[in-house]
Formats: C-alpha cells, sequence, structure tokens
C-alpha cells in the first residue's frame, strides 16, 4: 500500500487532520477521490508522530524513537515505535468488528462483538513493555537483513483491556491446548487475500497470564490505527510481533502455532551460539519468548556539553522480559569500573524501571556513560554485541552516550 492508497478509506475528518485544516467543500468530493494534498502525506502527521522520530520503512511503515525522546515514564503515542509486516486496514468499522475464537483445542468456536467484549468482562489496566525483536539490529556485523532498528523500537504505554484468559474460559478450551495464534485485519503486501502478512502466537501459559490482555485502550483513549486500532493482543516481555494488531481471530492449538513468521529464521535464534555469517538450519533454531535484560538512558541526549565542575543528572529506563531488573549501574571508564543508580520497582509486572544518578567527573575531556542493568537472576547486560545471530536478533548490549566535560 502505498500512500495514496492509504487516504482511500479515510472519512473526510482523518483526512482533514493529516492536512491539519478544514478541507473546504470536503462533502462535494467525488467518491473514492483522494486530494493531491494526501498522494504523498507527511508520516509523522499521518501516525501523529513527533518530527524525530526515524522512518526506517514505507512498505510497510516502521518508524522508530531515538532514545532521548524515550524519557516519559509512560511512552505517548508521539514516540512509540511503528513495526508491521503488512498493510494497515482500511475503512474499519468499530461498530462492526468481531473476535473469533476457534482452534483445535476449543470446546465451541464462538465470536463476540467488540461491545460484548468491552461489556461482559472486567476491565484491566498495565503498563506493559513491547519491544522489536530486531531492536539494536543495526550493530550486527556480518550485518543482518531487516529494518536497521538502532535503540528506538522500545516502548511502555499504559494498556487497558480485558484478560485473554477470562476469554478463553468463557469460551472454553481442552486440556490439551499448547499455543495461542493471532489473526488480524492487515493485508499481506503483495495484495493477495489468502496471504496473511504475520500470524504468530504465544504457549498457552503466557497467554492465561493476568497481564496478557485483548486491549482496545492506550494511555487512556482509543488504541491509534497505527498500533492496532480497534483491539490489539498485549503480550508484555516478549517480542513485540507477538502482540497482534488489528485483531480479528486467535485460534486455540494443540501444537505449536505454525502462522506467518513462526518458522524459518524469524523471531529465532541459534539454539547454541554461532559463528559470525553461519549458515544455521531451521531445526537448530529456537522461538524467541521473554525479552532479555536491558536498558536505556534517555536524558541527556548524546553529545551533551557539561561545564567543568558541574555535576550531570542521567536517567532513563530498565527492563527484563519476565523478569524484574536487580541493579543499575553506571560506568564512565569504559566499562573498567561500575556505580550504582538509583533503580524504582516496575509500577506493576512487565513493566519497565526507572533509573537515575547523579554522575561527577573528574577532568575536562570526553566521556562515554554506559549503563548496564542486570535481572533478579543475576544476568547482567553485555558490554558488547551478544552472539551473532541470522536476523540481528536480541542485542541487548549496554547502552552508551557521549558527553563532553569543557
Amino acid at each position: 500500500m502505498n500512500r495514496r492508497e492509504f487516504t482511500l478509506g479515510m472519512s473526510l475528518a482523518g483526512m482533514a487532520s493529516i492536512l491539519g485544516v478544514e478541507i473546504v467543500y470536503g462533502g462535494l468530493m467525488p467518491e473514492g477521490y483522494s486530494p493531491l494534498g494526501l498522494q504523498d502525506p507527511d508520516p509523522f502527521k499521518m501516525f501523529h508522530k513527533d518530527k524525530e522520530m526515524v522512518v526506517l520503512n514505507d512498505r510497510p511503515w516502521n518508524m522508530e524513537a531515538k532514545a532521548h525522546l524515550l524519557n516519559d515514564r509512560v511512552t505517548p503515542n508521539q514516540y512509540m515505535f511503528i513495526r508491521n509486516n503488512g498493510n494497515i486496514p482500511e475503512g474499519i468499522d468499530v461498530s462492526k468488528w468481531t473476535l473469533t475464537i476457534d482452534g483445535e483445542s476449543v470446546k465451541n468456536k464462538k465470536t463476540y462483538s467488540l461491545s460484548e467484549l468491552k461489556s461482559k468482562f472486567g476491565h484491566h489496566t498495565y503498563q506493559l513493555a513491547l519491544e522489536c525483536g530486531g531492536n539494536g539490529r543495526s550493530e550486527f556485523n556480518p550485518p543482518a537483513k531487516g529494518n536497521q532498528w538502532t535503540v528506538g523500537a522500545i516502548s511502555c504505554a499504559e494498556w487497558t483491556g480485558v484478560r485473554l484468559r477470562d476469554v478463553l474460559e468463557d469460551v472454553g478450551i481442552t486440556s490439551d491446548a499448547v499455543y495461542i495464534g493471532y489473526h488480524a485485519a492487515d493485508t499481506h503486501l503483495s495484495g493477495d487475500p489468502k496471504k496473511e502478512p504475520i500470524s504468530r502466537g504465544v504457549p498457552i501459559a503466557k497467554a492465561l497470564q493476568d497481564e496478557t490482555l485483548l486491549a482496545f485502550a492506550m494511555n487512556g483513549e482509543d488504541i491509534p490505527l497505527a498500533h492496532g486500532h480497534p483491539l490489539r493482543l498485549v503480550c508484555g516481555g516478549w517480542p513485540a510481533s507477538t502482540s497482534g494488531k488489528w485483531l480479528t481471530r486467535i485460534s486455540v492449538r494443540n501444537k505449536e502455532h505454525d502462522g506467518e513468521k513462526m518458522g524459518g529464521s524469524s523471531y529465532r535464534v541459534p539454539c547454541e551460539n554461532v559463528a559470525p555469517g553461519s549458515e544455521v538450519d531451521d531445526a537448530d533454531m529456537c522461538i524467541i519468548e521473554s525479552m532479555p535484560v536491558k536498558s536505556l538512558i534517555t536524558s541527556p541526549k548524546s553529545g551533551a556539553l557539561i561545564k567543568n565542575g558541574k555535576s550531570l543528572t542521567i536517567n532513563g529506563h530498565a527492563w527484563a522480559g519476565e523478569l524484574e531488573v536487580s541493579k543499575m549501574e553506571y560506568s564512565i571508564d569504559f566499562g573498567s569500573t561500575w556505580h550504582t543508580c538509583s533503580l524504582e520497582k516496575p509500577a506493576n509486572r512487565l513493566a519497565w524501571q526507572h533509573f537515575k544518578t547523579t554522575i561527577s567527573f573528574p577532568q575536562k575531556g570526553y566521556y562515554e556513560i554506559w549503563a548496564k542493568a542486570t535481572d533478579s537472576h543475576g544476568k547482567g547486560q553485555p558490554m558488547v554485541l551478544p552472539g551473532w545471530n541470522p536476523k540481528g536478533y536480541l542485542n541487548n548490549a549496554c547502552h552508551r552516550i557521549a558527553v563532553k566535560i569543557v
């Protein structure tokens, strides 16, 4: 879908929102007409993103934040990364939106309207960290194929929805259920309606966690279109690709889900370490589940100039997949010595945690501040790139910023 095609299913109000002004005589436009001003629209206006966000791809749309944009405790839409595999759905009618639960391991197939989901089941709100499995891919060598994410494919928004577990209990699942797989309304880039751009899933144990949501709101408002409006799955702490957007169906499987991007090298890494550039058989690849411990310095911005004799306060976030971060440290001497930062507890399980510290520098000159998080199992971030893998997943090397004391 190109930018012109994206606008064809939009309402008059939606087009006016992108243009930033009212479309005078808009009601008189011929049906199916796309105004010239929207045939190459500004993606920052189209998705309500900050101008400092970085577009990595427009077919499909993929966009990331710079580290300093992620300083909010709860990520707002304008700084939230976009990761798509297909075309964003057009012409969404919320009043007609449904979710079907089916599969080998349901007692009875059942379909819910969006209003039924909202009225029948209790609502729950959690802050949930979502990170693209390929965040940090750009640092791998030999280079890995795919969007060259740097550090900004991470967010921790506040999600509201109903627990997937409650819905599955209402449907009834059988004792042989081992996995769920999602299906959605986004379309394949080829235009072939028989192809799904992505259909991933999680083991049943993850599906039944309290925090696994069928979400309809983000940060207290309807989910933005680019992030899955009107309904998405949210599986915090796991690769964001498990959190399917524009959700229309969930299949409860009696085997590992075999949908699009569940096999081959997609969201999988070698089960054992391999030499950089190696060919790895599918049988020797393991599905990524809980994301590794990681952290990000969000203030100050890299390149800061600090007056000699002045201390510097840094802050940021740390996360550890299914675990908590137990310790946060920094170094100003390239990892030779480490000092402790203050670290807050998460707002809830699977939320990122906020750290802060104040640093004094011994003299004028160039410094790098390195950040290292350690999870509750005692595993810390590596100072350099972790094991190479064919698709450049799971780069959790220490984040670094540069400062000059002048």
